[in-house]
C-alpha cells in the first residue's frame, strides 16, 4: 500500500510529509506527558496492519483535509492521573509539537482505552 502524505500547499509548491513522520512527532510529544502510560492498540489493530496501516496499529491514526491535520491517539492513561487532565495535556502537547513543525493547523482526539495499574498499585 502506497504510503500516505499531509500536504501544505504553499507559493512556491507542495510540502509533502509522510503521516508516520507526523505520528512520530505525536509519539515523542506523548512521551513527555506524566500520567499517560503509553499508547494502546485499537480493537482492529490485525486489520489495520493488513492493510499497512502502521499508524493505527500504533494507536496513533493521522489524516488531513486541507490545511488541518487530525490525529486520533489511543492511550492507556496511568492509576492515580485524572483521565481528563491527561488527555487534555495530550491534545495541547501533541498539537503543539506537530504545529511548530508543520506549520499547519492540528485537531488531536484523545481516546482512553483504558487505566494501568503499576505493580505497586496492585499490593495490599
Amino acid at each position: 500500500m502506497p504510503e500516505s502524505y499531509v500536504t501544505n500547499h504553499t507559493e512556491k509548491g507542495d510540502i509533502s510529509i509522510s503521516e508516520d513522520v507526523v505520528a512520530l512527532m505525536v509519539s515523542a510529544a506523548i512521551s513527555e506527558i506524566e500520567g499517560v502510560s503509553g499508547l494502546s492498540n485499537p480493537t482492529s489493530t490485525d486489520l489495520a496492519e493488513r492493510f499497512g496501516l502502521k499508524n493505527a496499529a500504533r494507536g496513533i491514526r493521522i489524516s488531513s483535509e486541507g490545511d488541518v491535520i487530525t490525529v486520533d491517539v489511543a492511550i492507556m492513561v496511568r492509576y492515580g492521573y485524572g483521565v481528563t487532565v491527561t488527555a487534555k495535556k495530550i491534545q495541547e502537547q501533541a498539537a503543539a509539537s506537530v504545529e511548530s513543525m508543520t506549520g499547519l493547523a492540528v485537531r488531536v482526539n484523545v481516546h482512553v482505552t483504558g487505566i494501568a495499574f503499576d505493580k505497586a498499585d496492585m499490593k495490599g
